[in-house]
């Protein structure tokens, strides 16, 4: 794991082949603990090639200066991810008429 919250990434290489392909990433809070968003994709094995944009955003714990991966929430498509934006912006507007 890492040490600076800078350089969690959820890339994996599996025998010499990218398995999950890292696009971008996002940190949304720093400190003991912090929560990342990431744009990732994953190789389908069955066609050779990395499938769709997937978006995942995982919580890390820092226990003995590591960064430890502790909740992760995949989201899974494109029709999720905008569902999830479209409420949260809806929540965000509410709150800002309280």
């Amino acid at each position: 794991m890492a040490e600076d919250v800078n350089d969690l990434t959820i890339e994996y290489v599996e025998d010499g082949e990218t398995v999950v392909k890292e696009l971008d990433k996002a940190v949304l809070t720093k400190g003991a603990w912090a929560t990342l968003m990431f744009k990732y994709q994953d190789w389908d094995r069955r066609k050779e090639e990395l499938g769709p944009v997937k978006f995942t955003i995982r919580r890390y714990r820092k226990m003995r200066g590591e960064y430890r991966q502790q909740a992760k929430f995949n989201i899974s498509s494109l029709d999720q991810a905008e569902k999830i934006v479209e409420v949260l912006q809806g929540w965000i507007a509410e709150a800002g008429k309280e």
